[in-house]
């Protein structure tokens, strides 16, 4: 008989700990230290302490990674992966009321960095894999549980390291289980929507560059670059790309519109959304290819035109998608302006209708009654992306049951991220159902 009170206990007590260990991942080497490092090595003992093999790397100082498989009785069956990464954004502390490393509890939720990125899972996996030693489960297919460094600034030294570096952790594997979803939404007459990320936008980096002669300030010329830059970065922020209705998009509006009563036809498809309160903003982002200017960059002198100016974008982008973004961005910069593509991601997608997802259904109908696992497009990025080279088909859930107005996605690199103590407990008993049933 599994001692889920243990299960809960452990999951809750490993989250705060990991969560005191300050693992900030800056994005800037220099300014990196040894958190991830800290963390992995924590991860390690438990699980080393519960009878797994680990294979520890550290892919440069302070950068570590852990990683352990639970074998399974059937060799023939496809390796599910789970991952959480233990590195965490950075913080203002005089944004916080609660310190963001203390892990402290107030009125029933936990406070901290990495409250729900992604040291809540990082535990509650932590604490699954032990329950599993200790009651002796062998699962049908092989359970790979890895904790990556660096998703935060995209998994150079993490996810994708590993991934090009020893592929051969994840022999075997065709699924992986992570972060974004598994967090439930209201969707009418008091039931809850359990998200799953099936697919994910891609994420690419691009610059614009504008050039012209340089000159005094006193003698304005047409031939401006900040002129030039400026316009074509007006037009890319003012641009809506067109709707494109994918299949993860498409299963979340025929599930909540049945639920709902809506029916997200194109002409009423912004009322229908907003009906949705704060998930609306979430689904919005999946609807569509985005270019955002993020950065500016031109001159030294008040009173010298510049020869050069550049601006950098953010680019997320739909599945299949890719070529139609470069053509469609390259003709609203128009002529005046030279375009270099940097890092180029391209979008995940997993099939829809699938065993896991089923699993995951059963896992919420024991804990949630009622509660229904639906279908979406993640408007961002996870190591998910890094694991699609090896042909793993990623899913993003990690179960929590919150109160309706709870937004867990506006607690992701928020100040006081927090998450219900409650919902912590609901996800080790969840996970714990889901990787039961593998």
């Amino acid at each position: 008989m599994t001692d889920l009170a243990l299960l809960e206990t452990e999951a809750v007590a490993f989250i705060r700990d990991l969560i005191r260990i300050d693992s900030v991942n800056t994005g800037v080497a220099e300014t990196i230290g040894d958190g991830e490092t800290r963390a992995a090595r924590y991860v390690q003992e438990r699980l080393e302490d519960a009878g797994y093999a680990t294979a520890f790397i550290e892919t440069r100082p302070g950068r570590g990674n852990v990683v352990a498989r639970l074998k399974g009785s059937d060799r023939d069956a496809g390796a599910l992966v789970l991952h959480a990464h233990l590195d965490v954004v950075p913080v203002v502390e005089d944004d916080w009321t609660h310190p963001p490393f203390a892990a402290e509890i107030h009125d029933g939720f936990l406070y901290g960095r990495g409250a729900v990125d992604m040291k809540n899972f990082a535990g509650v996996l932590l604490a699954v894999a032990r329950a599993l030693r200790r009651e002796g489960v062998v699962p049908r297919r092989d359970l790979v549980f890895a904790f990556f460094a660096d998703e935060e600034a995209g998994g150079v030294w993490g996810a994708r390291w590993l991934v090009r570096n020893r592929p051969d952790l994840f022999a075997r594997a065709t699924e992986a289980l992570s972060e974004v979803g598994g967090f439930s939404v209201p969707i009418g007459d008091d039931r809850r929507g359990y998200l799953v990320a099936t697919s994910e936008k891609g994420v690419a980096w691009a610059t614009l560059t504008a050039r012209g002669r340089a000159g005094h300030g006193s003698r304005p010329t047409l031939d401006n670059a900040v002129v030039r830059l400026t316009d074509a970065v007006s037009a890319i922020g003012r641009h809506s790309f067109p709707v494109v209705r994918t299949p993860a998009v498409q299963r979340f509006f025929d599930i909540v519109g049945r639920e709902r009563g809506l029916a997200f036809g194109d002409a009423d498809l912004d009322a229908d959304l907003e009906q949705l309160g704060f998930v609306s903003s979430l689904i919005g982002a999946s609807l569509r290819n985005t270019a955002t200017p993020t950065v500016l960059e031109a001159g030294g002198k008040t009173n010298i035109i510049p020869a050069e100016a550049t601006a950098r974008l953010d680019l997320r982008v739909l599945p299949g998608q890719d070529e139609a973004l470069r053509e469609e961005l390259e003709r609203i910069a128009g002529d005046d302006v030279e375009i270099a593509w940097g890092r180029w991601w391209s979008a995940t997608e997993a099939p829809i209708d699938v065993p896991l997802l089923d699993d995951l259904q059963h896992a919420v109908d024991i804990e949630d009654p009622g509660g229904i696992v639906v279908p979406y497009l993640l408007p961002a990025s996870t190591d998910n992306k890094h694991l699609a080279s090896l042909g793993i088909r990623g899913y993003g859930f990690v179960p929590l049951r919150v109160p309706d107005g709870f937004d867990v996605f506006g607690e992701f690199h928020a100040a006081d991220e927090r998450v219900p103590v409650d919902a912590l407990r609901f996800s080790a008993r969840a996970t714990w159902r889901i990787l039961r049933a593998q």
